[in-house]
């Protein structure tokens, strides 16, 4: 039952690893920008989850949406006025743009918030699931904070799919990632379309941010490991599906569960790169990459 247990958890894990990279995934194969902020986004989304429910009562999932709408306007705005004027500039400078920007919001966050460790303490708390009373013999326990955390999280990546594969915009990021100057004679202007997918990015990291927040504890230190999170999660399901990143997240979660039992926790996220490594010598388009976002 132990095995069943850390499957459980891997799996709860991953949906919420599948909302951080799903932003991450959509910026990184629309604009070809390596988003280094995204960890960053989804701290400062944390940390308005964490002011809305002590100051105003807001409970975190309930707070969600409107931590994705403001880091939309922010992701948007810094699109627009800072990252655009470098958008067709190679790789390695838009990715030392994001890292500077990165840094500055860090810094920002450590002089607004401290470095103190935060945590939402929810009250009353959600409990647990026994599922063995549930199901005679299968002793597996569901922290129920996690697994809302995990239902919100792959909603919101539910809706992202939505939005790519039934909506005018969700067809133009699509259009512009295929092939941005036949999307231009067709009437969309990339530089909108470049913003609103960085919006959109972003908007996923806030909500992750607030879905992560009665879990783990909040610090703008914590902002590099939920890029590298992202960036495992992109590599293993590929970039240009969202069923990919839903793959890649949920992979990671149960490598990162089995890891820590086998080896260690210390040792959880060596095992995570190692397979990233490893894909990316001898599969870098990922489990499902593939050239249209959808």
């Amino acid at each position: 039952m132990l095995y069943v247990q850390v499957l459980v958890n891997g799996l709860l894990l991953g949906g919420l690893y599948a909302c951080i990279a799903a932003g991450f995934s959509l910026v990184w194969g629309v604009l070809n920008v390596i988003n280094i902020l995204h960890g960053s986004f989804v701290v400062l989304g944390a940390y308005l989850a964490f002011f809305a429910y002590t100051a105003l009562g807001i409970h975190p999932y309930l707070f969600a949406p409107i931590a994705a709408l403001v880091l939309f306007g922010l992701g948007y705005a810094i699109q627009y006025t800072v990252v655009n004027r470098v958008i067709e500039a190679p790789v390695l400078v838009t990715m030392t743009a994001t890292f500077g920007l990165a840094l500055l919001l860090d810094n920002i966050m450590l002089v607004a918030f401290k470095a103190d460790f935060r945590k939402i303490n929810l009250v009353p708390p959600l409990g647990v699931v026994d599922v063995g009373k549930l199901v005679p013999g299968l002793n597996v326990v569901v922290p129920v904070d996690r697994l809302a955390s995990m239902l919100f999280a792959l909603l919101f990546v539910a809706l992202l799919y939505l939005l790519l594969r039934r909506t005018a915009v969700g067809r133009a990021i699509v259009a512009v990632r295929m092939d941005r100057y036949a999307a231009t004679l067709m009437g969309v202007d990339p530089t909108v379309i470049f913003a609103l997918t960085f919006g959109i990015g972003a908007a996923l990291a806030g909500a992750a941010g607030a879905l992560l927040s009665p879990i783990f504890p909040i610090s703008p230190l914590a902002a590099t490991s939920y890029l590298g999170k992202a960036f495992v999660t992109c590599v293993l399901g590929g970039l240009g599906s969202v069923s990919g990143v839903l793959v890649g997240g949920l992979l990671l979660g149960v490598l990162e569960s089995f890891g820590a039992i086998f080896l260690g926790p210390e040792h959880a996220l060596t095992l995570s790169f190692s397979v990233l490594i490893i894909f990316l010598l001898f599969r870098p388009s990922g489990l499902m990459g593939k050239r249209g976002f959808v």
